[in-house]
């Protein structure tokens, strides 16, 4: 198992500790990072676009010139997808865009951002997320601290005190709290840099594994 280091919230290292292999330092699967990619965000679609078709739209049913003699183009109805205030042809109409992926290609996802995260050294552990209260200046410093400036995803595990750091960090840009059992392959790709606390990679090295 690797070894990585833990801070603590003033960005110095206090101990050491081990980061389950299968999980954190396995080969990125370009393919299954793709694939989880592409489920998520078709998820995201609602899908409820909608045209009309002939069948709905209003109008008379009635020819609106005689077939012959005027030198125009037959016409069958005004409803038709040329004239003005027609249907639409082959508009879009509701429907649902989730993609199926395998349990076994959702988990190989994880594991493969998640390690390509530690090879890149984007990858930080820290003591705890625990705040005393809820303050938006605590949460500006602990990102100074370690000179995160761009998108950052905080990791927790459930079961910890969060609940100050969560709500501290609600109006901070590029700063998000996830619980374990929230993450997902887009999230750690979409974030520059990656923290965990302590328990959550301890859990995360347990049930991605």
């Amino acid at each position: 198992m690797a070894q990585i280091d833990v801070f603590n919230q003033e960005a110095k290292s206090v101990k050491q500790m081990e980061l389950a292999d299968a999980v954190f330092a396995v080969e990125p699967n370009q393919q299954a990072i793709y694939d989880a990619i592409l489920a998520y965000q078709a998820g995201l679609r609602q899908g409820t676009h909608s045209t009309l078709t002939r069948s709905f739209v209003s109008g008379t049913g009635k020819k609106p010139f005689r077939q012959k003699g005027t030198g125009r183009a037959r016409q069958g109805s005004t409803r038709a997808t040329q004239w003005r205030g027609g249907a639409i042809a082959f508009g879009p109409h509701p429907r649902k865009y989730n993609l199926k992926t395998n349990r076994k290609v959702r988990r190989l996802a994880l594991r493969s951002a998640l390690s390509e995260k530690v090879a890149e050294a984007n990858l930080t552990v820290l003591e705890n997320l625990s705040f005393d209260e809820i303050k938006t200046k605590k949460a500006v410093a602990l990102l100074a601290a370690f000179g995160f400036e761009r998108k950052t995803l905080f990791v927790a595990e459930a079961s910890e005190d969060f609940d100050n750091a969560y709500l501290s960090m609600r109006n901070v840009p590029n700063a998000t709290v996830v619980t374990v059992s929230s993450l997902n392959v887009y999230d750690i790709v979409n974030a520059d840099k990656i923290v965990f606390t302590e328990a959550a990679a301890a859990k995360a090295g347990e049930v991605f594994a």
